[in-house]
């Protein structure tokens, strides 16, 4: 009877977080829903979900704007010059940056050290976050990088499979909240332009 103990721990375990992430899921799947849709609280919603279920000190999810990428949504601690600097720093796709790698690569950039990344160079933010472990997930759309969503942590702490798998499922949700922000919009547009005529 002792085994069946033991070995149903971990199992009441994996189930208690696979119910956290459902949940969290379906939260940001239930603000999506609103209409007119409110893509401030979807991405707001995701990125707070995720580095709360993922362990993480930040998250934030950066939306490309004309050739770079802005910081859109924001959790995390901060002072006035970190959010300063956050917000008012553009990013374009390149090396010396998480959010320029996953720009560039189109794909998940996993840094468990930036300390030791000899390629990252955005030392002003890292020295005002204290942030170690680094983790950029794309936002894709028809094959273009429309976003970054990022987490990080403070200490050196890389992300799990699962936990990078779950920021994905993220990821997906905030990519169908913009585009049908912007399906609205211009469904919107165009009727407010057949009205006037």
């Amino acid at each position: 009877m002792g085994k069946a103990k033991i070995s149903a721990a971990p199992m009441t375990a994996q189930l208690a977080e696979a119910l956290a992430e459902k949940d969290a899921l379906a939260d940001v799947l239930a603000v999506m829903s609103r209409t007119p849709p409110d893509l401030q609280a979807v991405l707001d919603a995701a990125v707070d979900r995720a580095a709360r279920l993922c362990d993480a000190e930040r998250g934030s999810i950066h939306v490309l704007d004309g050739d770079v990428y802005r910081t859109a949504a924001f959790v995390g601690p901060y002072t006035e010059e970190f959010r300063r600097e956050a917000y008012e720093t553009t990013r374009t796709p390149g090396r010396d940056t998480l959010i320029g790698r996953v720009a560039l690569e189109g794909a998940v950039v996993h840094i468990p050290d930036v300390l030791e990344d000899r390629e990252y160079r955005a030392n002003p933010l890292q020295k005002l976050g204290g942030y170690r472990t680094l983790l950029g997930v794309p936002l894709l759309h028809a094959g273009a990088v429309v976003g970054v969503f990022v987490l990080t942590r403070n200490r050196v702490e890389p992300f799990t499979d699962r936990q990078i798998g779950l920021v994905r499922a993220f990821a997906d949700q905030a990519v169908i909240a913009i585009e049908n922000v912007r399906l609205f919009n211009e469904t919107k547009e165009a009727l407010e332009r057949q009205t006037a005529i």
